[in-house]
């Protein structure tokens, strides 16, 4: 058993620390994180925890990268493939909902809900995330107005903006719900509304 543990490739179990903290998130009910309750459902001890990372703020860091990396990877495939600029927001918007639905631990990340009481640069770091989502639709949605009729284009502005206090607004209920409110569930009904 010694063996395999020192045969374990560099990045592996920061990697596992990341999973199993993401995993935790996860739970229905919410219940502040603290790195004896990681170490224990890792069963580490906690300084084996930080020969990885520094601080649980750095823990938190790793799992804003991977949503940062998840979404805007996608959304630059979108803007390649989508041909249609109409149809790149609602797909934008879809994505995100669709990232919740399959990495719900992420979820109390976007809301906030996770790092209420840790370091204030990662609350920040999510309203970056956010800012740029807005301007990542913001753009597409102009690219949409340049082929409507001038009357009818709308202010891409505006209307990014209004998206992504939407799709903020959804992550909150699905986080609420426990998980079991889906966020893209009502989608297209309210796409009428929104879209």
């Amino acid at each position: 058993m010694p063996r395999e543990k020192s045969e374990r490739k560099k990045g592996e179990r920061r990697l596992e620390i990341l999973r199993a903290l993401a995993g935790i998130l996860e739970s229905p009910r919410w219940e502040k994180i603290t790195t004896a309750l990681l170490a224990e459902k890792l069963d580490v001890s906690e300084a084996a925890l930080y020969r990885h990372f520094a601080s649980k703020a750095q823990m938190y860091e790793g799992l804003i990268e991977f949503i940062e990396n998840s979404i805007f990877s996608l959304a630059n495939r979108i803007a390649e493939e989508e041909a249609d600029a109409r149809r790149q927001a609602p797909r934008l918007v879809e994505t995100l909902l669709a990232f919740a639905e399959t990495n719900p631990g992420m979820v109390r990340v976007l809301t906030g809900e996770a790092l209420v009481g840790e370091h204030e640069r990662l609350q920040s770091r999510i309203n970056q995330f956010f800012d740029r989502f807005e301007a990542t639709l913001k753009q597409s949605l102009k690219l949409a107005a340049a082929l409507e009729p001038a009357d009818a284009a709308g202010d891409p502005a505006a209307h990014a903006a209004a998206l992504t206090r939407y799709s903020i607004g959804c992550l909150h209920a699905y986080a609420h719900s426990g998980f079991s409110r889906k966020p893209s569930e009502a989608l297209s009904g309210h796409w009428r509304y929104i879209g």
